[in-house]
């Protein structure tokens, strides 16, 4: 348990966690579980500085898993027009989520803004209040919503299944401004990995744990400068309405 953990729980009726291989177009089916990456994109949702990195610790599947296949219309990548394909979802949706931050060292021009009371009770608040943008479960039509919870409450689907393992399954994108070895840096990376779910619960490892990786291709970092894009507590008093000595 880390001291700046946070815990919530996310739900909504449907859910569409893909490979990123089937996004390009065609039919599109949802992996059983939610993915590392889905799961910290909600958190960003939620609340993201670009001097933290989120980090999924863990998720518990609270609802039985079960599939429903609908007719969509999407745009077509070529011409004009749209195609008809079937997409698979995840119905009736909801998980428990614990997950913490950490500094990214990657960006000492930041090292000013590393107040951990501060974000982290940003943070609480925002779960609180249900996140400040829009929470989707893997793609935009599927909404979800987001409030706080205490992992490991109530009763789940699976609590009673000792062990079920879901094979090779993608975990995340690496992105060059949260990058952690030199393979990584300036580029984007693709993480896979192999995960197993245990009464539930299935316990996330860290982005650089992945052995399995596939550059994409060459992205340069952003990099924030003071008084032309990052204005510092300035930005954050105007952001919250309000002054730090408040928040903190």
């Amino acid at each position: 348990m880390h001291s700046n953990n946070v815990e919530f729980e996310v739900y909504g009726n449907y859910a569409l966690f893909s490979d990123p291989i089937m996004r390009v177009g065609g039919e599109k089916c949802s992996y059983q579980v939610p993915t590392y990456e889905a799961l910290k994109g909600i958190l960003m949702s939620v609340y993201w500085k670009p001097t933290i990195i989120w980090y999924i610790d863990k998720v518990r599947v609270m609802n039985q898993i079960q599939t429903e296949v609908k007719g969509v219309r999407p745009i077509k990548y070529t011409g004009n027009g749209n195609d008809l394909a079937y997409y698979t979802y995840l119905k009736n949706c909801r998980y428990q989520v614990q997950a913490h931050f950490e500094w990214n060292k990657n960006r000492p021009e930041l090292e000013g803004d590393r107040n951990e009371n501060k974000h982290h009770n940003i943070a609480k608040r925002m779960i609180l209040k249900g996140g400040r943008r829009d929470v989707f479960l893997g793609t935009r039509e599927c909404q979800a919503y987001v409030e706080p919870c205490k992992f490991g409450e109530g009763s789940g689907a699976y609590d009673d299944v000792n062990e079920l393992a879901f094979g090779v399954m993608y975990h995340g994108i690496t992105y060059p401004d949260e990058f952690y070895s030199p393979e990584t840096k300036d580029c984007m990376t693709v993480r896979f990995w192999r995960p197993v779910m245990k009464k539930g619960v299935i316990d996330f490892i860290r982005p650089q744990e992945c052995t399995a990786t596939k550059k994409i291709h060459p992205m340069k970092m952003k990099i924030f400068e003071d008084k032309k894009n990052f204005s510092g507590l300035d930005e954050f008093e105007h952001e919250e309405g309000g002054t730090i000595d408040e928040f903190v």
